[in-house]
């Protein structure tokens, strides 16, 4: 189980350039490909045609919506915020999906504190989080993320 760097709300202003310890890593099997792809309405054979995949890709891949989506179970293996009451997400302002998730790749997120802001009545985060692809150098996603934090 990965190590979280923790941090007392009152000092979340420390974290700012800082890079947070690294995630476990998380496989992305076909179930979980099946199960987003059914929640989502997203059939699209890339992800779900195992056999087409196969002879046009190598194999199925993850949707990029899918690999956004783990950011909230990454999140707490990578940063636990003491004293806290409640935390938000309030949204992001870029994402970008820069390779493909083959199934059962091992993915994991990297995280960096780039701004902390006084933000009605709580403070915001603005963090770069970066979803790394094991055995790749280029990560599958690249996102700009807001949180909003109570004490």
């Amino acid at each position: 189980m990965a190590d979280p760097k923790t941090v007392q709300y009152a000092d979340l202003e420390s974290l700012v350039g800082q890079t947070l310890p690294a995630s476990d890593w998380f496989a992305v099997d076909q179930a979980r490909i099946n199960t987003f792809a059914d929640a989502t309405g997203d059939h699209q054979w890339i992800h779900v045609d195992e056999e087409k995949a196969k002879q046009m890709l190598g194999s199925t891949i993850a949707h990029g919506y899918l690999t956004l989506s783990l950011l909230p179970m990454f999140g707490p293996q990578v940063l636990r915020v003491e004293g806290v009451s409640r935390g938000i997400n309030y949204g992001a302002n870029k994402v970008r999906f820069t390779n493909m998730v083959p199934v059962n790749s091992k993915l994991r997120m990297v995280q960096t504190v780039k701004e902390v802001n006084e933000k009605a009545g709580g403070k915001q985060m603005i963090s770069e989080c970066t979803i790394e692809i094991e055995g790749q150098d280029r990560p599958a996603c690249v996102a700009e993320t807001i949180t909003v934090l109570y004490g």
